[in-house]
């Protein structure tokens, strides 16, 4: 038998091994949660994160706070905007509304 051939029908790879793993200890939501506040500055960009005092999430939901009124006002108008980027980048079901604070 050939040996190599059975090893890669065993083989797995690692992003999909701790998939499983997040899966089977249903940790899934709170990477996701994690990953979301990791990415604000990616994707939202400097200027805005810089004004940003924090961003937590909650039962998918994305709270922002800030510590401009002006950037408050600005990202309520832009709300539907900053969630399609967020929808874009790690799909419908991980964050489900925004709240600006």
């Amino acid at each position: 038998m050939d040996k190599s051939k059975n090893n890669k029908a065993n083989t797995h790879h690692v992003g999909d091994a701790i998939r499983d793993l997040l899966k089977t200890y249903q940790l899934t939501s709170k990477f996701d949660e994690a990953t979301v506040v990791a990415s604000w500055e990616r994707l939202v960009g400097k200027p805005i994160a810089k004004r940003t005092k924090r961003v937590s999430v909650r039962n998918k939901v994305l709270f922002v706070e800030l510590d401009s009124p002006s950037m408050k006002n600005d990202l309520n108008l832009h709300k539907s905007q900053i969630l399609a980027v967020f929808e874009k980048e790690f799909g419908k079901d991980v964050i489900r509304e925004l709240v600006i604070m």
